[in-house]
């Protein structure tokens, strides 16, 4: 959704739930050290959590150049200067950009992608947090989740069958089989948040 006379693009429920993801994320992320975010969309999140996360630095990106054009714009609008421009990265890619350029990170944060997106798009995540992340690197994931193959909520059962009409590879995933992949990446699960409109952070560290 464009309401701005530039690239920047606005998804309504970024606003609604930055407050209480970054709450999450200043308690579980390593206190310095480079962030990457993987399919960062519009570009709010990253322009909001930036400054508020400083010193640690903010590297967003997204495969569709549509996005990192919002990405760039909202940037410029962003005070912060531990902000990256956006990267090109597709999650499902067996090489990074940051590994390109020889990036280090420190943790790896992923929101709202992997009901919106193919199952492989998940285990290119989890591979790419398994090479990337040190010894107790941090791997963040934000949205709906199922729990023992049942919605945690009506709206989360519309919503799945919504995203299944509109792409048969997405749709709301079992956590228990996110977790099974983590796993075999060497990535342990630390905790699993409760977070507003049915929603989960799942945190992991590298084993």
């Amino acid at each position: 959704m464009n309401f701005f006379n530039d690239a920047r693009q606005y998804a309504p429920a970024t606003e609604r739930n930055r407050e209480f993801i970054l709450e999450v994320l200043q308690r579980v992320l390593p206190t310095t050290g480079n962030i990457l975010e993987i399919a960062s969309g519009t570009g709010e999140h990253a322009v909001f959590f930036s400054p508020r996360l400083q010193p640690r630095q903010w590297f967003p990106s997204d495969p569709n150049p549509m996005l990192r054009e919002s990405i760039a714009a909202w940037q410029k609008h962003s005070l912060s200067d531990n902000l990256h421009p956006p990267l090109n990265i597709d999650a499902r890619e067996s090489m990074w950009a940051v590994e390109k350029e020889g990036i280090e990170i420190a943790a790896i944060v992923n929101i709202n992608m992997i009901h919106i997106s193919p199952w492989s798009s998940c285990l290119g995540l989890m591979a790419g947090a398994g090479r990337l992340l040190p010894e107790d690197g941090v791997l963040y994931l934000y949205g709906p989740y199922k729990l023992g193959g049942e919605h945690t909520a009506p709206s989360n059962m519309a919503f799945d069958e919504s995203l299944r009409l509109q792409n048969s590879e997405w749709g709301v995933r079992n956590l228990e089989d996110v977790l099974a992949v983590a796993e075999k990446e060497g990535l342990k699960f630390v905790e699993k948040v409760e977070m507003p409109a049915n929603n989960l952070s799942v945190v992991f560290q590298k084993d």
